[in-house]
């Protein structure tokens, strides 16, 4: 299993960053071929102190190749494209091979 993550400091305007995100840019994440799941949450915590993240955002696919085809495809461009449209802090992106412990 191959996971991305998305880690989107504060933006301007969060209002608008949920209702966006959940309105426009999520169901745009939902068409990516060869998504086996996905995640989110806008309660993010830091064990001490206040984080540094308003937003953050987990993909699971099924290996590093799924996930470069998904982010090549008509979709994961149009994905990628919409960013700018809402995470106006900011935006980090990680991918990584899962495994058990």
């Amino acid at each position: 299993m191959h996971r991305l993550l998305v880690l989107y400091p504060p933006p301007s305007d969060p209002e608008h960053f949920r209702s966006y995100y959940e309105g426009t840019h999520l169901p745009l994440v939902a068409k990516l071929p060869g998504l086996r799941g996905y995640r989110y949450s806008f309660d993010i915590a830091a064990a001490e102190g206040e984080s540094p993240y308003y937003c953050v955002f987990e993909a699971d696919f099924d290996d590093a190749a799924a996930l470069s085809a998904a982010q090549e495809s008509p979709d994961g461009q149009a994905v990628r494209a919409d960013v700018p449209n809402y995470a106006t802090g900011g935006v980090v992106v990680l991918n990584y091979e899962l495994r058990a412990g």
